[in-house]
């Protein structure tokens, strides 16, 4: 049951842009804010232009918006490929939200990079002549990052519902 106070929303650079994805991503965390939730925003991107890919936004930018809107909106940078910072951010969410976390939006992908890479993506006759490096980003910054934050938030998340 989602407490409206109390919302976490993992996502891999949780930023305004046009169409695609990480809109896809910004708009659930809005919704939530406009809910009155609290929405910790995490991602990469910390400054405007310095993003992986030629992307807009910040982490920053889209908590503020959610707080804009009605919600309590805290930015946290984190890069979801390394669990050890995955791990850091519960740590704070549990200390900050005296254990409380009610909602959580895993939605980490890390496939836009081949897009801006140089790769000749359009002479690919089939996935088998597709870099299996390319494989490795999507599903180690996407399925295992997305894993690995459910696996570590779930202890966190039964807590609360038995307290609740």
């Amino acid at each position: 049951m989602l407490d409206r106070e109390h919302a976490w929303l993992a996502c891999w650079n949780c930023r305004a842009c046009h169409g695609g994805e990480p809109r896809r991503r910004q708009g659930i965390a809005l919704g939530l804010g406009e809910a009155g939730a609290t929405v910790h925003v995490t991602g990469r991107t910390i400054e405007e232009g310095q993003a992986a890919i030629p992307l807009p936004g910040t982490i920053d930018g889209t908590a503020g918006e959610v707080t804009r809107l009605g919600g309590r909106g805290i930015a946290a940078r984190c890069d979801h490929r390394d669990d050890a910072q995955t791990r850091a951010v519960l740590d704070r969410i549990r200390a900050e939200q005296d254990g409380r976390r009610d909602v959580s939006v895993n939605n980490v992908w890390g496939g836009h990079e081949h897009f801006h890479d140089g790769s000749e993506l359009w002479k690919e006759t089939g996935f088998w002549t597709a870099p299996l490096a390319r494989w490795d980003t999507m599903f180690g910054a996407g399925v295992r990052a997305n894993y690995a934050a459910s696996a570590m938030a779930a202890p966190l998340m039964i807590a609360g519902a038995e307290r609740s």
